[in-house]
């Protein structure tokens, strides 16, 4: 199994822009350069032919870059060799979107334990497959469980899922609702070339909070904060290279979600920052194409615990009251 040993080796130049200005040092950033690798550990493996959900970015015909789940009984994901992941299916927004899932498409994707927090990550390049998807690994991380929701889900029979998709010209109060009780969501993100770099590609990744932390502004954007987490800087740094990102934002109780595709964008003002304990920075983003699905999702479950650290985030405004 190969691993880097350069730092500058595994972050693009917007990562490591964001990295400098977030004051992180060199000796850290060696560091968290060595857990990146060019194929995944035994226990990623196993870990991701366990799970009944993917969550991964894709770009669409027009380089677009959205957030979507891709599922089936435990062991649609398969692992024939290290550097290689194997999804039976392809994702059921696929044709919706019109996602792009030929041969050199770049993918990113994250799975998720809900009910221990683990999760474990990697960015790729498709292969040609003709029923599902062909992973080839450019970069395996593991993330530390911040910021994850405790969940027990009841995964259902899949094979009649049909999600029902209505594109939306501005939220509606469903859409809005759909987005008030959100304590997760998923972004992806992409850089600004997609080559055969492996820093070059689509990274997605997982976002938790309180509800009422992915807030609506009054211009129709939304905006979240960034808290202190691993310093990989995967989605900031694709901000800032290139501002293209999509959002799932799923309701776990009904199976709902909200898609949206559009730009991002950090501020690092302190004015803004202030209004959310323990936030490091804001993110906002504009959508450019939102959404509302049923069905987004094969299961039903209750929430069990939040992460305890949420506690210190303070009170926030425009979160429900509970």
């Amino acid at each position: 199994m190969t691993i880097f040993k350069e730092p500058r080796s595994v972050f693009h130049a917007g990562e490591r822009a964001v990295q400098a200005r977030a004051a992180v040092s060199e000796d850290y950033v060696d560091m968290v350069s060595r857990a990146i690798r060019s194929a995944m550990p035994d226990q990623h493996r196993r870990f991701f032919a366990s799970l009944p959900v993917l969550f991964i970015g894709l770009t669409d015909q027009a380089g677009r870059v959205w957030s979507v789940p891709v599922f089936g009984a435990p062991g649609f994901l398969t692992s024939p060799r290290a550097d290689r992941l194997v999804v039976d299916g392809k994702p059921p927004l696929t044709d919706i979107l019109k996602l792009d899932v030929s041969a050199g498409a770049k993918v990113g994707a994250i799975g998720l334990q809900l009910t221990t927090r683990r999760r474990n990550r990697l960015n790729g390049t498709l292969l040609e497959s003709d029923e599902g998807l062909l992973v080839a690994v450019d970069q395996s991380f593991g993330n530390c469980p911040q910021y994850i929701q405790t969940r027990e889900i009841d995964w259902q029979e899949q094979d009649h899922l049909k999600p029902m998709a209505v594109k939306l010209d501005s939220l509606t109060s469903d859409a809005k609702a759909l987005i008030s009780q959100a304590d997760t969501f998923f972004i992806a993100s992409r850089s600004k070339e997609l080559t055969s770099d492996p820093r070059a590609g689509v990274d997605a990744s997982h976002r938790g909070g309180k509800p009422g932390f992915l807030g609506i502004n009054d211009d129709g954007s939304l905006s979240f904060p960034d808290f202190s987490g691993n310093k990989f800087f995967n989605t900031l740094g694709n901000i800032e290279e290139d501002g293209r990102v999509g959002l799932f934002v799923p309701n776990f109780e009904t199976g709902a979600a909200l898609v949206l595709t559009g730009r991002g964008k950090v501020d690092w003002s302190q004015d803004r920052v202030s209004a959310f304990a323990g936030a490091e920075r804001i993110i906002d983003v504009i959508p450019d194409e939102v959404w509302l699905v049923e069905q987004a999702l094969p299961g039903h479950g209750q929430l069990l615990d939040r992460w305890p650290a949420l506690d210190q985030t303070g009170s926030w405004q425009g979160e429900p009251a509970s």
